[in-house]
């Protein structure tokens, strides 16, 4: 995946329609060009930013049916996402895993009630469950959570459930939309929907890295832009209604001594109502999360004071050693797009997807979750189809290989190992270490706090679309989310491999770095 011969492809087109213009490169968009391209209509996905730079980068990892919504009763919701989880599971093997969780019990009462309603879970995921889950004595809970407090501790209740690298995800699909023949592009924003007669017929955008401008006509143009989604319904209809309420998640990254083991911990109900986790990602623990609303939606949201503190005081009840802010490796704050309802709590508002068509004819598809992406494309390509008088072709992607998996029809030789490096990249990892083998150099790590090497910021540039240092330290390796100084510390040096590779200058390193340790700041405890 070049950004030249993407652009090529483009110029190639000028002046053809497209069948399908997707605005937004998060989860939402790349589930769309993947769903669009693989049956056939010729697809061009923008993203004016890098992909999956807001909220598709910055989730808790976990591929679920959702716990909490169980809780309160939305069987449809939960059912939908149990389902999405196993396809996810099947068809992109070397990203998503089972992890098992434990629910640890103070209470007499909490055993049989959390115990049933999980074997309720258990029965809602049907043959795509990843494992049963199962009452724990106190002995076998510390067992597996040896750092949980056993001051009170009367056992647990454990399940299953998926976990997977979001971003890794972000840039296999895009490889996937790309295979079956789209066209992606990330830093092409688009400033202008053009019109017919009050009908979209295309849009005008612009090549943030050249400045060249492009006329893009289109059949079908979907909105897919997540958290922004009113902005783009905006600039089709100037006051028209909000439907998006944005509410802030943070996360704290801590080292993984502090929940040794492989079982990640979900505490059920926290001060605000929501649900906490504490989850192994990366050997290090991802804990969180928040629940802020907020009116101000920014690409690169931050973390506030009392948000991190909460995390912390929540979190300490349940540990041995409590973690204290100088624990913190890093902190990352993303922004859910919800849409609206009439709670006035955001915990409470609806994970469900919406689609809307307005008058012109624009496609908006908002709302939902990673793990329901792929049900959100379907629907919202089906829409084109009634919608935009596309032809009528089957979904391909209940079955379809994710980019790094094996291909349909053979034998997986083994499972995944989780611990391997590189094993994020599927079936990409012999073109890496053929890079390492040509030059040794490459082998090395970045920082050696971090476990990644040269070699995956060399493959970042040439195949998946890395234009920054922000791009490979933040989503082609997640360096700033594991340990922000040391992605501070190796950005001289990230700039120089990507300089040679992308033919920059040595100003265009100087300001890479800057601009990266300014934006890394805010990760910082």
């Amino acid at each position: 995946m070049n950004r030249q011969a993407m652009l090529k492809a483009l110029e190639v087109q000028a002046g053809a329609v497209w069948d399908c213009c997707i605005i937004g490169g998060g989860a939402t968009g790349l589930g769309v060009a993947v769903d669009a391209a693989s049956r056939g209509f010729s697809t061009i996905l923008l993203e004016q930013y890098d992909f999956a730079k807001g909220t598709s980068s910055r989730s808790t990892k976990l591929v679920h049916g959702g716990v909490r919504y169980l809780q309160q009763g939305n069987i449809k919701l939960v059912t939908e996402a149990l389902h999405e989880r196993g396809i996810l599971h099947r068809n992109a093997p070397h990203l998503v895993k089972d992890q098992s969780f434990i629910v640890p019990n103070y209470k007499w009462w909490e055993g049989p009630y959390y115990g049933l309603g999980l074997k309720v879970y258990d029965w809602m995921s049907g043959r795509l469950g990843l494992g049963p889950s199962r009452i724990l004595s106190r002995e076998e809970t510390l067992e597996l959570a040896p750092t949980l407090d056993g001051e009170g501790l009367r056992g647990g209740v454990l399940y299953h459930d998926g976990q997977f690298d979001d971003a890794r995800l972000a840039i296999s699909l895009a490889m996937t939309a790309a295979e079956q023949g789209g066209v992606l592009l990330n830093y092409c924003k688009v400033d202008q929907l053009l019109k017919d007669k009050g009908r979209i017929i295309g849009v005008q955008a612009t090549d943030r890295i050249s400045g060249q401008q492009y006329t893009i006509k289109a059949r079908s143009v979907i909105n897919a832009t997540g958290v922004f989604s009113d902005n783009v319904l905006q600039m089709d209809a100037p006051g028209s209604e909000h439907i998006i309420a944005p509410s802030q998640g943070v996360h704290i990254v801590l080292d993984k001594h502090f929940l040794p083991g492989e079982a990640a911990i979900m505490v059920p109900h926290t001060d605000d109502g929501r649900v906490l986790f504490a989850v192994p990602w990366h050997d290090k623990i991802i804990v969180g999360t928040t629940d802020t609303p907020v009116q101000e939606i920014s690409a690169e949201p931050r973390a506030m004071t009392q948000e991190v503190d909460f995390i912390l005081q929540q979190i300490s009840r349940y540990l041995t050693k409590p973690p204290s802010r100088k624990d913190i490796r890093s902190v990352f704050a993303g922004l859910r797009p919800l849409v609206k309802g009439s709670s006035k709590k955001t915990a409470e508002l609806s994970r469900d997807h919406l689609i809307t068509v307005s008058a012109s004819g624009l496609i908006t598809v908002a709302g939902g979750k990673w793990t329901t992406y792929r049900r959100m494309a379907e629907d919202a390509v089906n829409t084109a189809i009634n919608r935009s008088g596309l032809e009528d072709r089957p979904c391909q992607t209940s079955w379809l290989p994710i980019h790094g998996s094996s291909p349909a029809g053979e034998t997986v030789s083994a499972p995944t190992d989780f611990h391997a490096p590189l094993y994020y990249y599927g079936n990409d990892v012999p073109a890496i270490r053929a890079l390492v083998a040509a030059d040794p150099l490459l082998g090395q790590l970045l920082h050696p706090r971090l476990s990644y090497i040269q070699a995956e910021i060399i493959w970042a540039a040439r195949e998946e679309l890395c234009m920054t240092v922000e791009d490979a330290m933040s989503r082609r390796t997640r360096a700033l989310l594991l340990d922000a100084a040391a992605a501070i510390d190796c950005a001289p040096l990230v700039a120089e491999l990507l300089a040679r590779e992308l033919g920059r200058d040595t100003v265009w390193q100087e300001r890479q770095v800057e601009e990266f340790r300014e934006l890394a700041s805010h990760y910082l405890p």
